[in-house]
């Protein structure tokens, strides 16, 4: 018995040597970030050294996509790992345990958290109702009322109608509130490490509007646009509106080197605790800066994407691709991936596969494990996005939907019926519409996109958010019904 109690034992603690072992995932994640918001990718006014270190540690890839050119849908697609058809935060509380992610995390020992913008939902679908262990900063609200303390007081002294949670409360007068997102988050490794492998999601409020930055980035970037030169217009028509052409704007360029340096504080905290060669780091953003304004008036715009054609809310490449940087010490060979086509949706298959060796049916995004390693390459996948919400008042855009295969672009505007054809390849600023002289591609991606579209844009899948609200409304109608018959 004594023997049998040891080898039990033996077990035991050989689980629990294991589950140390696992490696902790930090997922950085931007808001409103374009592909070449980072001097890593090209920009000559936004200076960020500590991204830029983490991407040359790491797996980048230039051929990375958010799952749609918004906020909402975008984290949606991230968080299921699904197309984000439904347009809106759908129901993350309706989703079975086998099919939510982060219970997984959960099951396998892991202590999940997440920080920031949240925006898919409430009770049942907020970050703890749908499985996270600790919630912070996280609630219905898309952004800030201002980014100094007060959070939830906008610069006119109107209260924001949506509020931030905790943020408040934990601060006072000249915080800012990406430093105290970030302190938060530094707090949770710390309680975590040794203890449990960790599971955490910082995501940003920045670099969304309300572009303001702290007074001395904006002061410091004043001065270095003095000694920057731009030619042609700042602003040229495009759709319902304009396209900004240069990143001269000193608030953005300090609330991104803003974010750079809280980045440099999170991975400092990961090294002095020892645990920085056994976190899986992935940085990214949910879709293409803003750029574009509408029909409703002009308004201040961020930054510009070219040489990538558009910004948030279209479906070109300004409004969809995205910085995507993969890191984990000792196990990802550094190196640029300039091929392979990643999404949003597959973040978390591809964390699953990686910590816990998980991996779950009937998902859209798959892990890329395999392109991780080098083993395997993207290069021809097949991938769409639809666009039916169009905001032709504030970004300009219109209703769209694409279909990329290969290098080849099929973007088809859907209420005008007109179709455009680019290879990215060649024309990555989608420039050259190869529409009427290659019609064989043509008329192959539109048949792709056609089934697509019978498969997909059904009721079970674009109308999630409104199926459950219906049941929730007959629920109570039977419950006062109820309440009534006993009265």
């Amino acid at each position: 018995m004594k023997k049998q109690l040891l080898l039990l034992l033996a077990c035991f603690m050989g689980v629990i040597a294991q589950a140390q072992q696992q490696p902790n995932v930090l997922i950085i994640h931007t808001d409103d970030l374009g592909y070449h918001d980072l001097s890593i990718t090209g920009s000559e006014l936004y200076n960020t050294p500590n991204i830029d270190a983490l991407a040359n540690q790491s797996v980048q890839f230039t051929n990375a996509y958010s799952s749609y050119p918004r906020c909402t849908p975008s984290r949606y697609g991230m968080m299921t790992g699904t197309y984000p058809v439904n347009e809106d935060k759908g129901h993350l509380g309706g989703i079975p345990e086998e099919k939510n992610m982060v219970k997984q995390f959960d099951n396998a020992g892991y202590e999940t958290a997440f920080i920031g913008k949240w925006h898919l939902g409430e009770g049942d679908s907020d970050p703890k109702g749908f499985g996270y262990d600790y919630s912070y900063a996280a609630g219905k609200a898309g952004s800030v009322g201002q980014r100094y303390y007060p959070f939830n007081v906008k610069a006119n002294g109107k209260e924001a109608k949506e509020i931030v949670p905790d943020v408040q409360e934990d601060s006072k007068e000249g915080d800012y509130i990406s430093d105290v997102m970030t302190g938060a988050t530094i707090d949770f490794i710390k309680n975590q490490a040794g203890k449990k492998p960790f599971m955490a999601v910082l995501a940003f409020y920045a670099v969304h509007t309300p572009l303001e930055a702290k007074k001395e980035d904006k002061k410091r970037n004043k001065k270095q646009l003095e000694s920057m030169t731009f030619e042609g217009p700042d602003y040229l028509p495009q759709g319902a509106g304009r396209n900004k052409q240069h990143q001269d704007n000193a608030d953005y360029a300090g609330m991104v080197e803003n974010v750079d340096e809280n980045v440099g504080r999170l991975m400092q905290t990961l090294k002095d605790l020892g645990i920085d060669k056994n976190t899986i780091i992935v940085f990214s953003s949910d879709h293409g800066g803003l750029s574009n304004d509408g029909n409703k008036g002009e308004r201040e715009l961020a930054t510009s994407n070219l040489p990538l054609k558009a910004g948030k809310g279209w479906l070109y490449e300004g409004g969809i691709r995205v910085p995507l940087f993969v890191k984990w010490a000792n196990e990802l060979q550094p190196r640029v991936d300039t091929e392979s086509i990643i999404l949003g949706m597959d973040i978390f298959p591809t964390l699953l596969d990686l910590t816990i060796d998980k991996k779950i049916d009937g998902l859209d995004g798959k892990s890329f494990e395999g392109v991780l390693r080098g083993t395997d390459n993207w290069s021809d996948r097949t991938v769409f996005w639809n666009s039916r919400k169009a905001r032709p008042h504030s970004t300009g855009d219109a209703n769209m939907s694409v279909v990329r295969s290969g290098d080849y672009k099929l973007v088809v505007y859907n209420k005008e019926k007109k179709s455009e054809l680019y290879n990215l390849k060649e024309d990555g600023g989608e420039l050259n519409d190869l529409s009427q002289s290659n019609p064989a591609k043509t008329a192959e991606l539109t048949k792709i996109l056609k089934n697509w579209k019978k498969e997909y844009l059904v009721p079970e899948k674009m109308d999630i958010w409104k199926n459950y609200r219906a049941e929730q409304k007959q629920k109570e109608k039977k419950k006062a019904g109820n309440k009534k018959d006993k009265n």
